[in-house]
């Protein structure tokens, strides 16, 4: 699809492709899958990214898996449609997790206070660094223990009919009563330590919020830098139920604490017995670029594992509830000591270790440098080359979250961006061992210093820039910034990359196709389109007719 205005021609070289998820394990999935493909043909598209969580872990599949690659694979060759496999996904990385879930990029935290006891060790518990949480007193502007609260009186108030435990709850509706955003939050100034994990627990009832997906809990650091991205998960309507979340003071332990909803639209949420307590080793990593150190509380001692402790490991990390996705409703796993330890009953210590950090919905980023990932990834390229002959592959490089923190990262002296760019290098270096005259694509953001390609990004240590010296001009990239089309296809096109655009038509189609095709003129080396859908909205039949009339 070389787009009028740009400086190539020849359409009939043109692409149109689609972007599909399947899961080849399920023949009904598998059967919706071919049925795209075949609509597709027929509308004009002439190949098919497709992706499946199971490719990061192809081995020892059950026979239908293998069987239904291999359907797939006869009849794109019969429609004439091209498969292009998804692989190396790096910041989504679960998938390839399955094979270590130890693999994920994990943040430090530096000499947390155990103590022993009974033969184990934990962190030593601090007490509740929320009082008030019960939410049992309030003054004039608000409930006791809260630095302030959206609408105290008029959208939040405490209720003493519907409560979790004790007397009463906090009570949020009519949201823009008390903020005319319908905001409402509670807000908490909190001095916490540095390089530690936190774990908050709060129980929630709700009835009738259709937004209740805008309810979050925020650890605000100064600078503006959120310590926590994962969501709530609550219920439009739902009892009781308990909610958690884990995070990382980083180097930045005074915080302003929020919960509540952002921008409330209806119905009503009771919040009862909130929780903040340190926790140690929930998500532990254990891998060579992220170490255990047990020492006394001196400093002076190092406690051995093996000799003093036995491998303290997380039993439920990265394994619930299957393999590659993880959770933070665990206990704290203890630090178990050995018949013969050294360590003594009460005796205080300083614990440094690593974690993961979850974004959303349970998106973990893999370890960009780690060696044992690139022995996976390399695993997957010679899978799907044996099962679908792909003459490209995808990189799903893409909204890397979390980098550069642990200390493998740290012991390069370089920046997230340069480490980004060495691991594109060796996905790239990765594939063309197996398929050396293949064509590689990569998402277009975390390359894109008008998109996600600088500092500031979620819990990337430092910043991103200069991860585009990881690509050489011979790998596609497919560019997804709406936002700002024309000052992303001209960066790209500047360095000499042909480029495929990826706009999100989940949308209205046709404004998204305009805005695209008005930013391409004049751009050297766009090749054409990928309807890009995250809802199965397949709305093909329409969006190549806006191509083709595009065309003349």
């Amino acid at each position: 699809m070389l787009l009028p205005g740009t400086l190539l021609e020849a359409a009939e070289d043109a692409r149109l492709w689609v972007y599909a998820t399947a899961n080849f394990q399920v023949d009904a999935s598998t059967d919706k899958l071919l049925a795209l493909l075949k609509r597709a043909k027929a509308a004009g598209y002439d190949g098919a990214v497709v992706t499946d969580y199971k490719f990061g872990k192809i081995d020892d599949r059950i026979a239908r898996y293998y069987r239904n690659l291999e359907r797939t694979r006869t009849t794109a060759q019969k429609l004439g449609m091209e498969l292009i496999p998804c692989v190396m996904p790096i910041g989504y990385s679960n998938s390839i997790l399955q094979n270590n879930p130890n693999l994920a990029a994990g943040l430090p935290v530096k000499d947390c206070p155990f103590v022993v006891r009974g033969g184990v060790a934990r962190v030593a518990d601090s007490g509740n660094l929320l009082p008030g949480g019960g939410f049992e007193k309030a003054g004039r502007h608000g409930p006791e223990g809260w630095s302030w609260v959206d609408g105290f009186g008029q959208s939040t108030h405490l209720d003493r009919a519907t409560k979790h435990g004790g007397a009463s709850s906090l009570r949020m509706s009519s949201f823009a009563k008390g903020n005319e955003a319908g905001n409402c939050r509670m807000v908490r100034n909190l001095k916490l330590e540095p390089w530690r994990q936190y774990r908050m627990t709060a129980w929630i009832k709700t009835k009738g919020v259709p937004n209740a997906y805008d309810m979050k809990a925020m650890p605000l650091a100064s600078g503006g830098l959120a310590l926590n991205h994962m969501t709530l998960g609550v219920k439009p309507t739902q009892d009781w139920t308990r909610h958690q979340i884990t995070f990382n003071t980083q180097d930045r332990p005074d915080l302003k604490f929020y919960l509540g909803i952002w921008s409330g639209k209806a119905g009503t949420i009771w919040i009862d017995d909130l929780e903040l307590r340190q926790v140690g080793g929930v998500n532990l990593l254990r891998r060579p670029g992220c170490p255990v150190s047990v020492r006394s509380e001196d400093g002076k001692v190092e406690y051995l594992e093996g000799r003093d402790f036995v491998k303290w490991t997380d039993p439920k990390m990265g394994s619930v509830p299957w393999a590659g996705e993880y959770g933070v409703t665990q206990a704290d796993p203890p630090i178990r000591l050995t018949k013969n330890s050294r360590l003594r009953e009460g005796q205080r210590l300083r614990v440094s270790f690593h974690h993961t950090a979850i974004i959303y919905d349970g998106q973990v980023s893999c370890c960009l440098l780690e060696k044992e990932l690139f022995t996976h990834l390399s695993r997957q390229v010679e899978l799907l080359h044996k099962y679908f002959g792909p003459s490209r592959y995808f990189m799903q490089h893409d909204e890397l979250r979390v980098a550069g923190h642990c200390q493998l990262c740290r012991s390069t002296g370089k920046t997230s961006g340069q480490l980004l760019a060495d691991n594109a290098r060796r996905c790239v270096a990765t594939i063309r061992a197996v398929n050396p005259k293949a064509e590689i694509l990569v998402w277009s953001d975390m390359f894109d210093p008008h998109h996600n390609a600088r500092a500031n990004y979620y819990l990337v240590n430092g910043t991103l820039a200069n991860s585009w010296e990881g690509l050489d001009k011979s790998v596609v990239v497919v560019n997804w910034n709406g936002g700002k089309p024309a000052r992303s296809l001209q960066w790209f096109a500047g360095r000499g990359h042909r480029q495929l655009i990826a706009g999100y038509y989940d949308g209205n189609p046709g404004a998204n196709y305009r805005r695209w095709q008005e930013g391409a003129k004049g751009i050297d080396g766009v090749l054409g389109y990928m309807y890009t859908t995250w809802r199965n909205r397949y709305d093909l039949e329409t969006f190549a007719k806006l191509v083709r009339a595009g065309q003349k």
